[in-house]
């Protein structure tokens, strides 16, 4: 459990591949159910995965109308029960806490319908809004506004009800609706600038929604291992400012005589600078969130 881009689904995998038994995860996050809109809704790639079965992942038409709790319920128990029955880990993971209280909670009764370890990735707050804020910029970066070109431009665009309330798409309506017909280029930009400072701020205001309802569920009884992972995204927005200065840097070098020999010199470099920011960042997160996550799962295994 945690807050949007705090690194759920990156753990759940490491979970399944580092717990010393076969597990399959089960997709809770409300957006990432079904096809379509993969950058908005930041759903974890193939490569990723490494090989783990996913279920309830980018599996349901948004033409079909909107997934709720109840059928979610159904469709996770009837997961979890298979997942089970094949002598197999069940992991769920995800954002949605009304999801995840549906499939785990009774309202009758306070005793949760499974026995469950529960992990929470908790970011400080500050640093996790700056990387959100800059995970936005990314997903612009690596095509999510032509994703939403080609969402917006299906004449079945507004029947796909799944997706409507994915952040991005009510935020970016008014320009492919109107504003992309607008000549004016500035003013295009304008309209996008606007849009994506809106998806900035209503991405931190869903991470801090969903902070308040776990720490609700906590209060509540709920047994919840907190694991701090602050100096994991401190880690992250220092390689990220790393990198964006040695960008700079090598803008400027192109723009002097000989540009083209000093990036063959300097290019080597450059990558291994890339490869040492992805080390330490992977060492950060092995130590402060991983192997403490493995090793709350592992011991309640033993007690099982």
């Amino acid at each position: 459990m945690g807050a949007t881009g705090c690194g759920k689904s990156k753990l759940s995998v490491d979970l399944a591949t580092s717990c010393g038994v076969e597990a399959e995860i089960i997709n809770s996050d409300k957006m990432q159910v079904y096809k379509g809109l993969d950058i908005a809704t930041n759903k974890i790639t193939i490569p990723e995965r490494k090989g783990v079965r996913h279920h309830l992942l980018g599996d349901l038409d948004p033409a079909d109308g909107e997934l709720t709790a109840a059928e979610f319920r159904d469709a996770a128990g009837a997961a979890v029960s298979d997942i089970a029955s094949r002598g197999k880990l069940p992991v769920v993971v995800g954002g949605s806490n009304s999801f995840i209280y549906s499939l785990l909670g009774d309202r009758v009764s306070p005793q949760l319908r499974y026995d469950c370890c529960f992990l929470w990735i908790d970011v400080a707050f500050p640093v996790l809004c700056d990387y959100l804020c800059r995970r936005v910029d990314e997903m612009v970066e690596t095509g999510m506004m032509e994703e939403m070109a080609e969402f917006y431009s299906s004449e079945s665009w507004a029947g796909r009800v799944g997706l409507l309330k994915t952040i991005g798409v009510p935020e970016l309506e008014w320009y492919y609706k109107m504003g992309n017909f607008e000549s004016n280029k500035n003013n295009r930009k304008m309209i996008v600038n606007d849009a994506v400072r809106k998806i900035k701020e209503n991405t931190c205001r869903l991470a801090e929604r969903q902070v308040g309802k776990i720490v609700r569920l906590k209060s509540g009884g709920w047994d919840l291992h907190r694991v701090d992972a602050t100096d994991v995204f401190r880690e992250r927005l220092r390689a990220a400012d790393e990198a964006a200065a040695e960008a700079a840097a090598e803008e400027e070098e192109m723009e002097v005589v000989m540009a083209a020999a000093a990036e063959c010199g300097s290019g080597g470099a450059r990558r291994k600078s890339r490869k040492k920011r992805r080390r330490q960042w992977a060492e950060v997160w092995e130590k402060e969130v991983m192997d403490p996550s493995v090793k709350i799962v592992k011991r309640f295994l033993e007690e099982e």
